[in-house]
């Protein structure tokens, strides 16, 4: 990657040799196909994250490899099966610079976020703590 941090998501994708380029192209337009019209691309932590009701979903390019981040550690051992052959972390998914992930796989792991997000924006918030009054003898 070029030097100095990017500004845009395009920056970043500009930035990125080839053939991860391709390869999260290929990540972003699945990643894009599956999330609402509200979803925003931002750069944060320097790499491509999509919000929708807080982070969603982020990916990047490295030396050796490309990530995908799904932003929930549970996840990743949710479909650990569906993982085999990928180099996993807490809360990061490697693949090859040159292969991207299934459409399948990374549609699941979208989705998913897509409702954990809905579900926590939907839980009711907590009653404010009401002042007591103070007693007077």
């Amino acid at each position: 990657m070029k030097k100095g941090a990017p500004k845009t998501v395009d920056e970043y994708f500009a930035a990125v040799p080839e053939p991860a380029r391709t390869t999260l192209e290929k990540v972003r337009a699945v990643i894009r196909s599956v999330v609402p019209a509200e979803t925003t691309e931002v750069i944060s932590y320097q790499i491509p994250m999509f919000k929708y009701l807080g982070g969603l979903v982020a990916i990047a390019a490295f030396k050796e490899h490309c990530s995908f981040f799904p932003m929930n550690a549970g996840l990743i051992a949710e479909f650990k099966d569906e993982l085999k052959g990928y180099k996993t972390a807490k809360g990061t998914i490697r693949f090859p610079a040159d292969q991207p992930m299934p459409a399948a796989l990374i549609k699941k792991f979208v989705k998913a976020r897509i409702a954990q997000n809905e579900a926590r924006k939907k839980k009711p918030a907590s009653p404010a703590p009401t002042a007591r009054k103070r007693r007077t003898s």
